[in-house]
């Protein structure tokens, strides 16, 4: 059953379409990620659902209630942006206090709900620091802290994780799914890093120009990308035109296909081909390799240096074939 309901939204600046017939439904406790390029609408859309901008059109259904003619305040949503926006003259306690000073709970209730938030986040022992006295993943997770402590209905991110180094970023998104889920909150993030929204979603929402393009868990985006948009985003696939991809597999290709560069092997025989360069990325090395006049990426776990391929060596590949995907 659905929890939040989004129902042909629609909204432009002026002539400039940020997006339209936005149509979508997601459940109690799902956590659900916004993927897609700078530009595409995604944090407007979010923001949107905050009451934070406006609509030109639509509905946006939380529970059995229209959002769009409410105020931010009376949405019951909580909001954590890229920018912490934590007041520096407020200690980490205060700061995370200060939604429920709006809604005038009384003291003892607050400081044990302000306590539990921190503790929830990890930060239980920081209650009378400053910002300034903070790291940016500490600030970070004050701001969740601060988003928590209301209870909302909703849990709206915004990029919080793009201006944190990637060690940060890795045990914060841990902890910011773990939580979710202990929870069972309902939550919508934003990213334009597809490992990011790989490794944290139940499902994706695939959006380029203001549209969704594609949905569904990690899985299916990355197996099964609709175009070669979703190819290009999700994974690093190889995009072969028609021409490119006879040429390859020695057969009719009448479309465009994505191959998956862990979908092809090298092997003792098959397709003839020559190693370009190499790259290593962590424990996959990257080979860029010519295989009859045909570019394309092949992807291997990083065993040893010794067995590594050197330019300009001549080798052999096998391509899966049930992983080739037609794309439009």
């Amino acid at each position: 059953m659905s929890f939040l309901s989004i129902q042909n939204l629609h909204k432009s600046y002026g002539d400039t379409r940020i997006f339209s017939d936005i149509n979508c439904e997601i459940a109690q406790g799902e956590f659900v990620t916004l993927l897609g390029p700078s530009g595409c609408g995604k944090s407007t859309l979010l923001r949107c659902i905050a009451g934070l901008t406006g609509v030109d059109g639509g509905q946006i259904i939380l529970g059995d209630q229209d959002l769009v003619p409410l105020t931010p305040q009376k949405r019951g949503i909580g909001m954590v942006f890229q920018s912490y926006a934590l007041f520096p003259n407020m200690t980490v306690a205060q700061n995370v206090a200060f939604g429920l000073r709006m809604q005038k709970v009384a003291r003892a209730e607050s400081d044990k709900r302000v306590q539990e938030a921190l503790d929830m986040v990890e930060l239980g022992e920081f209650a009378t620091r400053y910002p300034h006295q903070l790291s940016g993943g500490q600030c970070q997770r004050v701001a969740l802290a601060r988003s928590l402590v209301t209870r909302p209905r909703l849990l709206l991110l915004d990029e919080p994780l793009s201006a944190l180094d990637a060690r940060i970023r890795k045990h914060l998104r841990e902890q910011i799914r773990a939580i979710q889920q202990e929870l069972n909150l309902t939550t919508i993030f934003v990213t334009h890093d597809q490992e990011e929204a790989l490794t944290m979603s139940d499902r994706i929402f695939l959006m380029n120009a203001g549209k969704i393009v594609q949905s569904g868990d990690a899985e299916t985006l990355y197996t099964a990308p609709v175009d070669a948009f979703a190819a290009g985003f999700i994974g690093n696939y190889n995009l072969l035109e028609a021409d490119a991809a006879s040429r390859l597999l020695e057969q009719t290709v009448s479309s465009r296909v994505a191959i998956r560069p862990e979908a092809i092997a090298f092997a003792e025989h098959g397709i003839g081909a020559k190693i370009v360069s190499h790259s290593l990325l962590g424990n996959v090395v990257r080979y860029r390799i010519d295989a009859r006049g045909v570019e394309l990426f092949v992807d291997v776990l990083n065993r040893s240096a010794d067995e590594l391929y050197s330019c300009g060596q001549q080798v052999s590949l096998q391509i899966d074939v049930g992983a080739i995907r037609e794309v439009a």
